[in-house]
């Protein structure tokens, strides 16, 4: 007897649809998108090349940086391929096993992106409130650590994923109503007990994203308290200066995050083209304005 129930370990093959109701302009759509590409390629590789061969950058807030680029590479090489090949092409076949792996790399790319700007807030947090023992305290030891730290923090948070979905059925539609394999979307699409990915799901995003927001917020009230006690105008603001590029990093990646997230979890009457746009936007403008940014707000970059 045919077996009708389909498993996610079975040779299957996914459909991403793209932008659901805008597919007759998806080639226009392909035009700002390559311009992000392009922009968040040279942008990035000009940070890490400047900041590999100036000594004089070969500090922690620019270590750090150097790692903050690398994220947005990663994230970028990761969702552009496929998406321009949907815009370009209608190529919105991938399989499970190509899915997954893109869904566990964006997701923890992410998580590992949202640690580091946490560990730029430290940075900023050392430098304000306990200048004399920052060389002391952000050794190239303590860097290297947060950034292995940072690296098993997203991996091992991201590693039930696959495990999760894998004891799904997909006996329906293998239609992604998405542009890349993001985990609700795919989740979405499975005919058994589904409670299990949601609850993982929605806890990861708390445990990681959440928690980062949390003591980042924390790090800039205890700033905001000392930068208040100093006594200079001129030194308040030179304080305040130091912290401007990493403010607006924050908020160029968290603030179309939380549209993206509410909207998903709880926006049930946006239409799902506005979804699917949120969430490109999340991935694709942080990573092309963070070393503009950097760029044009550090003097030594």
């Amino acid at each position: 007897m045919t077996h009708l129930n389909h498993t996610i370990q079975e040779p299957l093959v996914f459909f991403l649809l793209g932008i659901p109701g805008l597919e007759s302009i998806h080639l226009w759509f392909s035009i700002p998108v390559c311009c992000l590409a392009v922009a968040t390629i040279l942008g990035n590789v000009t940070i890490l090349a400047v900041i590999a061969t100036e000594p004089i950058l070969h500090k922690p807030v620019y270590l750090f940086l150097r790692m903050l680029s690398s994220m947005d590479l990663a994230v970028s090489i990761t969702i552009l391929p496929k998406l321009l090949a949907i815009l370009w092409f209608g190529a919105g076949h991938i399989s499970a096993a190509a899915c997954l792996a893109q869904m566990f790399f964006i997701h923890a790319f992410c998580i590992l992106e949202s640690t580091v700007l946490l560990a730029m807030a430290f940075d900023h947090y050392i430098a304000i409130c306990d200048p004399l023992h920052y060389a002391t305290i952000l050794t190239d030891t303590v860097i290297s650590q947060i950034g292995l730290a940072s690296v098993l923090h997203g991996f091992l948070l991201m590693f039930p994923f696959p495990f999760l979905i894998g004891r799904l059925s997909f006996c329906h539609s293998h239609v992604i109503p998405h542009t890349y394999c993001e985990h609700m979307a795919v989740v979405k699409l499975a005919c058994g007990n589904t409670i299990p990915n949601r609850v993982y799901g929605l806890t990861t995003a708390l445990l990681s994203i959440g928690v980062d927001v949390l003591f980042i917020g924390l790090s800039y009230v205890l700033i905001e308290c000392a930068v208040l006690r100093l006594a200079s105008h001129e030194a308040r603001a030179k304080a305040m200066g130091t912290c401007g590029s990493h403010i607006c990093v924050i908020l160029i990646s968290y603030t179309p995050a939380f549209f993206s997230f509410f909207t998903h979890h709880f926006g049930h009457h946006v239409p799902l083209h506005i979804h699917i746009l949120l969430a490109n936007v999340y991935l694709l403008f942080p990573p092309t304005l963070n070393p503009i940014v950097y760029g044009v707000k550090t003097k030594e970059i």
